[in-house]
């Protein structure tokens, strides 16, 4: 719900690249600067509409997020990924949820099984039965040269799955981009698990994050869409997030985009006063976890569980 490292492949990238390159010239910028606004105005309508009670911020989760299990140490988003991932400590879980064909939902990052597996084509295109067949552990390697997992039996998880395995740890679910009906198929999944209060759910999509907060009946945690997360973002610059009350419990942004800083102790502070949780995806480097720490986040999504759990038993100084 995040690579030694992985291209992030959702949509907040693009909007950095079409909304916040200032550098590219005064009219991105200014482009940049009403797509916030618009956003912040439709907070602001949200604020005046009567909206349904939210869920409650989740606080007391582990600041590890292992990232689809910590994809840089075992075959990512699998069960057996997870449990190697919590060998390093408590954590968070960060996966990703498509859906197949036949409307199973398989916990997978891409839209397409070929980078992880040992089989091709799109998982909306897929029956379940067709990727129960696949091998989750065929392509990794540490190394890049051996490829210890193929043919151990991992498997591509539903998750059902990952909710049945791990009863006790909260989640952090990402919805891709697919079939229709995600939204319903994911809400009654967590219900059908009684996890509401452990899970936490992302889209880049705002209308996907609109339609599962509508049909999860508010009982869900979401973090903000791209669109939310650029209007929070600009109000912050401008000192005016009180202005809005957001229909997220979470920001999760990437630290930096292109040069231009996301995640500073300004928005950190911002979000907090609002009682809203700042995650931070996806960080592996020491020196980089060490001063988002000091910002105060209260989440890291790492492929690296082992150097972040190494670096949380030492003290570190709060930044101003």
């Amino acid at each position: 719900m995040s690579n030694a490292i992985i291209k992030q492949q959702g949509d907040f990238p693009i909007v950095a690249d079409n909304v916040w390159n200032i550098r590219a010239g005064a009219g991105t910028f200014i482009l940049g600067l009403l797509t916030g606004v618009v956003g912040a105005a439709a907070m602001v309508r949200a604020r005046n509409t009567g909206r349904a009670t939210k869920p409650p911020t989740p606080r007391d989760w582990p600041v590890a997020f292992i990232h689809r299990g910590g994809a840089a140490v075992v075959p990512e988003d699998t069960v057996l990924g997870f449990q190697e991932g919590l060998k390093y400590g408590d954590a968070v879980l960060e996966c990703d949820v498509h859906s197949t064909l036949d409307g199973e939902l398989v916990v997978m990052h891409d839209e397409t099984v070929d980078r992880t597996t040992d089989g091709t084509g799109r998982i909306s295109e897929l029956t379940y039965a067709e990727i129960q067949r696949l091998d989750a552990g065929y392509r990794f390697s540490a190394d890049g040269a051996t490829f210890p997992w193929r043919g151990t039996s991992i498997g591509v998880p539903t998750l059902a799955q990952i909710y049945a395995e791990f009863p006790d740890r909260p989640l952090n679910i990402e919805l891709k981009k697919g079939r229709p009906g995600i939204e319903e198929r994911v809400a009654a999944v967590i219900e059908a698990a009684a996890a509401q209060s452990r899970t936490l759910v992302v889209a880049q999509s705002r209308t996907t994050m609109e339609r599962f907060r509508q049909v999860s009946n508010h009982q869900v945690a979401t973090a903000s869409s791209r669109f939310e997360l650029l209007g929070y973002w600009l109000l912050s610059l401008l000192h005016l997030t009180w202005l809005v009350d957001p229909p997220f419990q979470a920001l999760q942004p990437p630290e930096n985009y292109k040069g231009i800083p996301i995640v500073t102790p300004r928005l950190v502070r911002a979000a907090h006063r609002q009682d809203l949780r700042v995650d931070v995806w996806t960080i592996d480097d020491e020196a980089d976890i060490r001063r988002l720490l000091s910002y105060g986040v209260d989440g890291i999504m790492t492929d690296r569980p082992d150097v972040l759990a190494r670096l949380l038993g030492r003290p570190i100084e709060a930044a101003d």
